[in-house]
């Protein structure tokens, strides 16, 4: 219950980070991991701020803008892996498909409320040292909203050949890493009822926000 209200009282923050993936044009390969951050956040704050369907909590403009302007910074298939832990491993290649579909339209449906919340928000990068070898760094950064500053850190891996520079594949607000939250959710239901069951929860989960949605905007 405390992690509940922990991660609800966190979604705004959520919100800006995960819109933060990315929003902006193709960036070097060579860009720095703390520079890339700095931009992206401020592409964020300001994309939030002024695309009046992210505010309204549009799950199609959002989705629209993930896959469009996201995806392309985010190692999503290692963030569902992540996620789903030792049984990724077992699935089938059409079974990581729909758990890559199952898991983008939960998080865009989980956060898109978030969206409206995220706004007025300012930040600051910590400043880090990394060698250039390294392929995993931790960029921390804090934003300030109405209340207190909330440290919100972002893991990147440098990947390479096409495509190549720092891609995102977790985040973290206050001490809580998105993808461990969900997979400690998820092995409970993949020890009850198998890969296929995971699948067939999230699928009913995300047609059940999606009828709550209509419902809403009706209303």
């Amino acid at each position: 219950m405390m992690k509940r209200r922990f991660l609800l009282s966190s979604l705004p923050f959520f919100g800006a980070a995960f819109m933060g993936l990315r929003v902006g044009s193709v960036f070097a390969a060579d860009e720095a991991p703390d520079a890339l951050i700095q931009r992206l956040t401020k592409e964020a704050i300001d994309l939030i701020q002024a695309d009046k369907g992210v505010q309204a909590g549009d799950v199609a403009r959002i989705m629209q803008l993930l896959d469009q302007k996201i995806m392309p910074n985010l190692d999503f298939q290692r963030m569902t892996a992540s996620a789903v832990g030792p049984a990724w491993r077992q699935a089938t290649p059409e079974q990581r498909t729909r758990l890559q579909v199952e898991f983008k339209t939960l998080l865009v449906r989980t956060y898109s409320g978030a969206m409206s919340q995220a706004k007025n928000l300012t930040f600051t990068v910590k400043p880090m040292r990394y060698a250039p070898e390294d392929k995993e760094v931790i960029v921390r950064t804090l934003i300030q909203g109405r209340g207190d500053p909330v440290q919100l850190d972002y893991r990147l891996e440098k990947t390479p050949g096409d495509g190549a520079g720092w891609k995102i594949f977790n985040l973290n607000v206050l001490g809580v890493w998105l993808v461990d939250t969900y997979r400690s959710q998820f092995s409970q239901e993949i020890n009850a009822k198998g890969i296929d069951g995971l699948i067939a929860t999230l699928t009913e989960r995300n047609k059940s926000n999606a009828a709550g949605d209509v419902k809403a905007s009706k209303g």
